[in-house]
Order: structure tokens, then C-alpha cells, then sequence
């Protein structure tokens, strides 16, 4: 009910019943050819994890078939170099999963079989922890066994889009209907200066800089400062993190503020105050050694982007 300017009471009119028949009149418009369509790309919009080396599908989700205490997860340019450079090059990785996304900025064939140009979003485990490879023989068994249980380590490294429809299956396919509750997860994603809301001028701050969003339930101190209000997370972070949330699992995301989105020798070592975290020492060996090959990749990188070459 509403009143006008005059007084009168008049019933105000209700969209609701409108739109559903606008839905219905809609539905019952369309071709068996449209439904038809409309099947085939909601089946080629499904997210497929498969292992590259067999080019076999995956029928459990990959935390179910590789148990971890500690996932971590780099989505983006930056935050993928960050982890090549820094983690990977520490220990023995195998890789055991990657993901076959087809969207709007995303395209792979419709295939197992995966070029490593269209591999973008991969899956890591850890085979060798570099501290086990430095545990003294006097040490007793106990030790070692905790030492081992550390490197139960699980990696993802996504430089693709992963649209909003297809969010739900990734969490699906990579942790399962019912998640572990004992393990840790870290995100590290990028995201550009000018979306980060301050009553300050974005051109006073100096960027790159690093925030974090964690859930209740992780404990351990961030690395940063924490996101405040009213900013928000986005896209395949912001799911995991939401994620994590309602099923009570321990999980931070940091999440990076800088001008240059792409990849940039700057934005990646922003990240490197994470190595300081509880939870990652004993996966980084040499930070010197890392940080001559994230500048091998930087002038690497370069080279294969100048068209003069």
C-alpha cells in the first residue's frame, strides 16, 4: 500500500508475479534446439580435472586422493611467479592435477590431452621437504616423523579466469564434499591499487602493498596488516576464503595492491614478508637463490614479450 501526493491510499504494484511469467512466457518460447544449446554449453562450461601424464579424468577430488596439512593457493601473474621462484624451487614437486576451464577469457580444447600453454591452472604435491633432506640421523624417529608430516604440502597455480558459474565445481573438484579440517590454506592473489577504498589518495599510497583476510578459525598472526572495511575480496579468492569459512578451516588470503597487473619483478617480491610466516618456514631453502631465478624469469619474460625480438 502506498499514499499519493492527494492522500488516496492506492496498492502499489508488485513485480514478482510479473517476472516469474516473463520467466515462464520465456521458457515456453524456447526450441528443443535452444534447450539443446543451452545443454551443450553448460557441459563444456564444466570444470574437468584430469592428470596430463595418463590424459585420465579425476573422479575424487584431489584433497581427497592427496591428503595435506598446508594448500597453498596462487591466482594471478604475480602471485604464481612469486611461488615458482620461492617454493618450487625448493624440495621435489609432482604435478598430479590440472583443470580444463572453458569461459568468456578462458579457452582450452575439448580434450585431456593439454598443451602447456593451455595448463593454467595446475595442481602441485610435494614429494620431498628441503628441511627433511637436512635432518641429522641422531635425531629421533619422532622428530623426523613431524618433519615429514610438514611436508605434506599441496600447490595450485592458476593464471586463468574462473567465471562465478564455475566456482562451486572448482571447490568441488579440489576439495571435496566434506573438507579436512586440519589443514591450512593460503591464498595469494593481485588486485589494482585504484580498487582498494581509502579516504586517502590512491596516489599516496605507495604500492605495491600487502593485506590479509583470514577466517575465524586461523590463528596464526598475518604477515600484514589486515583488510579493513569496506573492502572486499573478489572472484576465485574470495570463494576459497568463503569456503574455508563455513566449513571451519583455517585459511588466510593476502592479497597484493599494486599498479602494475602484469608481471612485474616489484609486485612478486611484495609477497616475500609471507616467508616469514610459522607456517611456511622449512619450505623456502635459499631466498638468495630464489630471487636470481625470479629475475631470470623477469628478463625471461621480457624477451618473449618484446615484438622487436
Amino acid at each position: 500500500m502506498a499514499a499519493t501526493f492527494f492522500g488516496e491510499v492506492v496498492k502499489a504494484p508488485c513485480r514478482a508475479g510479473t517476472e516469474e511469467e516473463e520467466e515462464d512466457e520465456e521458457e515456453r518460447r524456447e526450441t528443443p534446439e535452444d534447450r539443446e544449446v543451452r545443454r551443450q554449453l553448460a557441459r563444456k562450461r564444466e570444470v574437468r580435472l584430469f592428470r596430463r601424464q595418463t590424459k585420465t579424468s579425476l573422479e575424487v577430488a584431489l584433497l581427497e586422493k592427496y591428503p595435506c596439512s598446508k594448500f597453498i593457493i596462487a591466482i594471478g601473474n604475480n602471485a604464481v611467479a612469486f611461488l615458482s621462484s620461492f617454493v618450487m624451487n625448493s624440495g621435489v614437486w609432482e604435478e598430479v592435477g590440472c583443470a580444463k576451464l572453458w569461459n568468456e577469457w578462458c579457452r582450452t580444447t575439448d580434450t585431456t590431452h593439454l598443451s602447456p600453454a593451455e595448463a593454467f591452472c595446475v595442481f602441485y604435491h610435494l614429494k620431498s621437504n628441503p628441511s627433511r633432506t637436512q635432518c641429522p640421523e641422531q635425531l629421533g624417529r619422532q622428530v623426523r616423523q613431524m618433519r615429514c608430516r610438514a611436508g605434506e604440502v599441496f600447490l595450485c597455480q592458476c593464471t586463468c579466469y574462473v567465471a562465478e558459474d564455475q566456482q562451486y565445481q572448482w571447490l568441488e573438484k579440489v576439495f571435496g564434499s566434506c573438507p579436512r579440517k586440519n589443514m591450512q590454506v593460503t591464498i595469494l592473489t593481485c588486485r589494482h591499487v585504484t580498487d582498494y577504498k581509502t579516504s586517502e589518495s590512491t596516489s599516496s599510497l605507495h604500492s605495491p602493498f600487502l593485506k590479509a583476510l583470514k577466517t575465524q578459525n586461523f590463528k596464526e598472526p598475518p604477515c600484514c596488516s589486515l583488510l579493513e572495511q569496506p573492502n572486499i575480496a573478489h572472484d576465485l579468492p574470495a570463494a576459497v576464503l568463503s569456503y574455508c569459512q563455513v566449513w571451519g578451516i583455517p585459511a588466510v588470503l593476502y592479497l597484493c595492491y599494486t599498479d602494475v597487473m602484469k608481471l612485474d619483478l616489484v609486485t612478486v617480491e611484495a609477497f616475500k614478508p609471507i616467508l616469514s610466516s610459522r607456517s611456511w618456514k622449512g619450505l623456502v631453502k635459499n631466498i638468495p637463490q630464489s630471487t636470481e631465478i625470479l629475475k631470470r624469469l623477469m628478463t625471461t619474460n621480457e624477451i618473449q614479450s618484446n615484438i622487436y625480438t
